[in-house]
């Protein structure tokens, strides 16, 4: 049998694959696992509960809440919130565990459940497999005075903006910001916090109608942004995704800063604030390298994990780091934030702006990019790459073509019968050459 969670919580079609029953097991499933600690100390475990404006939050979340309290947890609803709002209340309150309900980036058909543990933390995935085994075993049935609650948590907004603006290291006064907030969690939040913060802000993607998030929108479809960027004259727009863990940015000329790059201004910052962590940023292996060689030329270590913002993650708190993130705009400000934080990061990118006086143009000069290409080949045998000899070879030719000016990188999906092969290079047309080449050779090879 498949295993129910994914790299990111449980997450598929609503009212298909997600279905009212299976939210409910998933809720009752939890409180057995994740309030035994409160049990066991003899109190009734608290959750936070909130979700993105998607349709489908609203019958998903009702049988989550329902779930719970039939299980003896208290719910605080949150309603419409982002996720780090979530995972940042949970911490805030003494929480025991929370609930966030929410597909991300995913189009508005689906939905996916999400468990954060005590301190706003994602699950280890010996507890995520703990709560799926907990879906065959006896529900908890209290009865009377010992079935949860459910109230509202009245504060929930206020007090994340007041955590947000608390952590800024200068205003953003005399910075014109466009925000899209991809008709999603971030519409209520993010433009309160950067006014609240002193910019003057334009909004686009703020009229979230249960269906239209991330739609033609947000930090997967950027051309609306810089459009608007250049008809209103700003400085500087931040795009959020439909939960808003996602940070992406374009200059005042309408050019695209990704994940990396966002992540280069703010390590160089932090080191020279001296606010980044033994000089180190965790960053994946599909970053950019031109973010490791401006790490290298500005003193910064770039340890490097597997993709997915988890094993970032992982890296950060095994290691104390202060600082790692993903080229897709999930970036990770461990001292403020347990999980990524899309507004949390365009707030301190926008800071760092006003503090230096210098353009987003002018600080992403920081670093380079290289021409990087991805190709996906599908229908081949993922378990040979490894192994292949001729392969090996071609691999081997590419990288010593490259030497120094560039890279390969061959990784299996994990959810599917391809490999993605990505190159970088000094200029576009020798990494695009290289990489259809090996494409050509993966798919001659490893073909099934």
């Amino acid at each position: 049998m498949p295993r129910l969670f994914g790299t990111d919580g449980v997450r598929g079609v609503a009212n298909q694959h997600l279905t009212v029953e299976l939210a409910l097991g998933l809720a009752q499933a939890a409180a057995r696992v994740l309030g035994a600690e409160a049990r066991d100390a003899g109190r009734r475990p608290v959750a936070v509960l909130a979700r993105d404006p998607r349709v489908s939050g609203e019958f998903i979340s009702a049988a989550v809440a329902a779930g719970l309290a039939s299980a003896g947890v208290d719910v605080l609803e949150a309603g419409v919130l982002p996720t780090p709002a979530a995972a940042y209340l949970i911490a805030d309150i003494g929480a025991d565990f929370g609930v966030m309900i929410s597909a991300s980036h995913n189009p508005a058909p689906d939905n996916g459940i999400k468990f954060f543990a005590r301190g706003g933390r994602k699950l280890a995935d010996e507890v995520e497999d703990r709560i799926e085994e907990a879906l065959a075993e006896p529900k908890l049935a209290p009865i009377g005075a010992d079935v949860g609650r459910i109230r509202r948590f009245a504060d929930a907004e206020d007090r994340y903006v007041v955590h947000l603006l608390s952590t800024l290291p200068h205003p953003l006064a005399g910075i014109h910001v466009v925000l899209d907030c991809a008709h999603g969690a971030a519409a209520g939040v993010s433009p309160e916090a950067f006014r609240d913060a002193g910019a003057q802000v334009t909004v686009i993607g703020n009229d979230p109608d249960g269906m239209n998030i991330n739609d033609g929108v947000g930090s997967t479809h950027l051309d609306l942004l810089a459009e608007a960027v250049l008809a209103h004259g700003a400085q500087v727009g931040i795009a959020h995704d439909g939960d808003a863990d996602r940070c992406l940015a374009v200059d005042a000329d309408g050019n695209i800063i990704d994940g990396d790059q966002i992540m280069a201004i703010l390590a160089v910052s932090m080191k020279e604030r001296g606010r980044l962590r033994d000089d180190t940023l965790v960053a994946t292996v599909m970053s950019n390298l031109g973010l490791r060689m401006a790490m290298a030329d500005n003193g910064i270590t770039m340890l490097q994990t597997r993709v997915g913002d988890r094993y970032v993650l992982e890296a950060m708190n095994e290691g104390g780091f202060s600082l790692g993130g993903e080229q897709s705009g999930h970036v990770i400000m461990s001292d403020f934030a347990t999980t990524g934080d899309g507004i949390l990061t365009g707030l301190h990118l926008v800071s760092e702006m006003a503090r230096t006086g210098k353009s987003l143009k002018e600080l992403a000069g920081v670093m380079s990019v290289y021409p990087q290409i991805l190709v996906n080949v599908s229908g081949v045998d993922r378990a040979a790459l490894h192994t292949d000899e001729p392969l090996a070879v071609a691999l081997a030719e590419a990288e010593a073509e490259l030497g120094e000016s560039g890279r390969v990188l061959l990784r299996p999906s994990g959810t599917e019968p391809l490999v993605r092969v990505m190159v970088e290079a000094a200029d576009q047309p020798t990494a695009d050459r290289l990489a259809h080449r090996l494409a050509d050779v993966v798919r001659d090879r490893l073909g099934v």
